[in-house]
């Protein structure tokens, strides 16, 4: 039997398990990445193992979220950074230089190298056929330290791609159009491996669009074959060197398929408030619009931007509609200066932003109130665009093209002329905004700048064998980190004080939850399914244990989110009877028993309600690494990191 190409990417790098469904297996990481807003935490975390050197092939600390310097917290952590890049063996990307998954995409990213960053987007990495994943801070530190990077062996699944696009539809459609199908738990689990006739006719970018969403699917990554489409991209980027041919074996088997008719799919979009709350654009109907933004990790690529430039040349932004556009990355923005593309853009009302994630993650440009906004991006949470009553839809560059001229949302297929611009023949990559890491001797003598606004960050204790608390929160089915830990102007500041922070904690839930836990110093959250769904952000639980959360009982968690509470020694329990959760209620004292025997022991761990009588079952199944973790109180005690 053959391998397809997730298999031979995790046999390649595969230190300890066994490539068998559900068990947990470690890859070694050639390449990791962080962006500042994980950044800073990440890079406390790796000083307190005392590595004086990280032990990757490649590594790269990105600036691109906290650009907007209201105060001196944001330039502080950037310094921290840099100069934690210089001493430490990492490359650093200044500044203005791009969003991290763009710029690594076209400067960084090679075919077969295994991938992990402290962003939950990092999978866009599979798009040029690396096996790339979205982790929490503190995994990132341990592979930059030369530690394993551990998953549970995911199913496989073929995304068989048939035909080709049609006319004025993108590759953000057909990643809409399989969130459509399958919803935002839909990848949970699994890896989603793109293949078929129709995967050449997606280039390089069009494919990092797809392995970028498919993280809002759940899933674990997604991935595509590196072929001459993926050599013609790298060739364009001076780095044919870096090419290796990696395709499925023609007996390679899956364990599922999926079969998408690129032909067939039409402009999507997806409706307030989740990314899968998908319908055609034909179908949602001509309303009213007051904002487009085009840009993110997902689709501000030159052709995506170029494609919009073409769209708006000649034409004006309608006067009840701000436009902006935000390169992905430096290169983008000069090559659509030399094309005539941003000319077009400027001439037709767009405000140009700078090459940063900006709007996508709340900084800055939040609509008006109860406004609605279409956005190239990937996430249209409650609240995540900086106001909380907005309408935000998630569409393709063109649709938000066409509707930023009509005013209301647009069917790109309505656009009777052909998009047509100048195709990239030749690129002349310049890398002066990323300063390369200092020799190890030189590395000797520098030290690390840290601001005031810069706390230590907490840490667990070890698991007890009673937890006798009281629920502090009950939440609803798919709960993001967006909700645990809100982003935006305001509050990504803070990112590196978590106790400044937690005044945040869970208030688009309950803005009354700070206050509850500062109160009663510890608690239990009860959650629903899906529990802790999109960002990779590690002060989703880095802050919840702060204030004193010991344990969080859900329906299910998502992968990323889960493993957070893990290496932070807050324990992930999960109803084995989903009806149960219907018996706990705010305020209601609980007793969590035998917690430290049954975690050691592998056993099911009882819930008592104290105030009803109830006993819950949960089950909390841990590998064994993951049981040692919990135990200690969290994976820098279990390492004796400090």
């Amino acid at each position: 039997m053959g391998l397809n190409v997730t298999q031979k990417l995790i046999k390649a790098h595969l230190v300890s398990g066994e490539m068998k469904k559900g068990g947990e297996i470690g890859l070694r990481i050639d390449q990791t990445l962080t962006q500042d807003a994980t950044g800073t935490m990440a890079y406390l975390q790796f000083e307190a193992m005392g590595i004086k050197r990280v032990k990757t092939e490649l590594s790269v600390a990105y600036i691109d979220h906290n650009t907007l310097q209201t105060g001196f917290e944001n330039a502080d952590d950037h310094k921290y950074i840099q100069t934690c890049a210089k001493k430490y063996g990492l490359y650093f990307s200044r500044p203005g230089n791009g969003i991290c998954h763009q710029v690594h995409l076209e400067r960084f990213g090679v075919p077969g190298k295994t991938l992990i960053g402290s962003d939950s987007h990092t999978p866009t990495g599979g798009g040029l056929g690396m096996l790339a994943f979205g982790a929490g801070g503190l995994d990132v530190a341990c592979a930059m330290s030369g530690q394993p990077y551990y998953i549970t062996m995911p199913e496989i699944i073929k995304i068989n791609l048939t035909g080709k696009l049609r006319k004025h539809v993108s590759a953000k459609d057909v990643i809409l159009e399989i969130l459509h199908r399958l919803s935002v738990k839909g990848g949970v689990g699994k890896i989603f491996e793109y293949s078929g006739g129709g995967v050449m006719t997606l280039s390089v970018p069009e494919r990092a669009t797809i392995t970028n969403m498919g993280t809002e699917l759940g899933a674990t990554t997604s991935v595509f074959p590196s072929d001459e489409v993926t050599k013609r991209f790298l060739t364009l980027q001076k780095r044919e060197e870096a090419y290796v041919n990696i395709e499925a074996d023609p007996d390679a088997a899956y364990d599922g398929e999926l079969t998408v008719d690129l032909s067939k799919v039409v402009p999507m979009a997806a409706c307030p408030h989740s990314p899968d709350n998908v319908k055609p654009v034909s179908k949602i109907g001509k309303i009213k619009v007051d904002q487009c933004c085009i840009g993110s990790c997902t689709n501000s690529s030159y052709d995506d931007l170029m494609k919009a430039a073409a769209i708006l040349k000649g034409k004006t932004v309608n006067e009840g509609v701000s436009l902006t556009v935000s390169p992905g990355s430096k290169q983008v923005f000069d090559l659509l200066a030399q094309s005539g593309g941003l000319s077009d853009l400027i001439a037709a009302g767009a405000r140009i932003l700078e090459c940063a994630c900006g709007p996508c993650i709340g900084m800055g440009q939040s609509p008006g109130s109860a406004g609605i906004s279409l956005r190239t991006f990937n996430r249209n949470f409650t609240g995540r665009s900086g106001t909380k009553d907005a309408g935000v839809y998630l569409v393709s560059p063109e649709t938000a093209a066409i509707s930023a001229i009509n005013g209301y949302l647009t069917d790109p297929g309505e656009i009777k002329e052909e998009i047509s611009y100048m195709a990239l023949d030749e690129i002349k990559p310049d890398d002066n905004m990323i300063i390369p890491p200092a020799s190890a001797v030189e590395a000797e003598t520098l030290s690390v700048e840290r601001g005031p606004n810069i706390k230590p960050f907490p840490t667990g204790h070890a698991l007890e064998n009673e937890i006798k608390t009281e629920v502090t929160l009950v939440t609803g089915d798919n709960i993001t980190t967006d909700h645990i830990m809100p982003a935006g102007a305001k509050i990504l500041p803070y990112r590196s004080n978590i106790p400044y922070l937690s005044k945040y904690c869970f208030t688009v839930c309950d803005c009354e939850f700070p206050e509850r836990m500062t109160q009663h110093k510890t608690g239990v959250i009860i959650g629903g399914a899906n529990y802790g769904q999109g960002s990779s952000r590690e002060h989703a639980a880095l802050v919840p244990l702060y204030l004193g959360v010991r344990c969080v009982i859900a329906k299910s968690f998502a992968r990323i989110h889960r493993a957070n509470l893990i290496n932070n020694g807050i324990l992930p329990l999960t109803f084995h009877n989903p009806e149960d959760y219907d018996s706990f209620a705010l305020g209601d004292p609980v007793t969590v028993e035998n917690a430290r025997d049954s975690v050691e022991s592998g056993n099911n761990i009882v819930v008592k309600n104290e105030k009803t009588g109830i006993r819950a079952i949960t089950t909390c199944e841990l590998s064994e690494r993951e049981k040692r973790c919990i135990l200690a109180g969290g994976l820098i005690n279990s390492v004796g990191m400090l």
